[in-house]
């Protein structure tokens, strides 16, 4: 196994030993399908700077960013295809369920 680019402690289990949080560059260049690590680098950072930025993870966990965000490479939720429009449809989503709830609070104010 190559090099893991990211692990850490989570916290101690309840027998006292330590559960390491592991994600090797092999599980997200094998979703990737580029062995171009310099690449992937690339797609992890932006998507950080996406994080940094507001936008959820999609992925659950409770590691460090890094982490997270390589679990979500290595998942096939972010890729160099999508990385640009995961932002966008994020807000698609939120402004149509703001809309909805708007229309749901006109209706009950009309109907009272």
């Amino acid at each position: 196994m190559l090099v893991l680019l990211a692990c850490h402690w989570t916290g101690a289990l309840s027998n006292g030993e330590y559960d390491m949080a592991r994600i090797t560059v092999e599980d997200c260049l094998a979703t990737v399908g580029n062995d171009n690590r310099f690449a992937l680098i690339h797609l992890a950072v932006e998507r950080i700077r996406q994080h940094r930025e507001g936008e959820p993870f999609l992925v659950e966990g409770k590691n460090k960013e890094i982490v997270m965000t390589l679990r979500e490479i290595a998942a096939g939720k972010v890729t160099f295809d999508n990385i640009f429009d995961l932002p966008k449809e994020r807000k698609k989503k939120e402004e149509a369920r703001l809309a909805e709830a708007a229309e749901q609070e006109n209706c009950e104010a009309e109907s009272a």
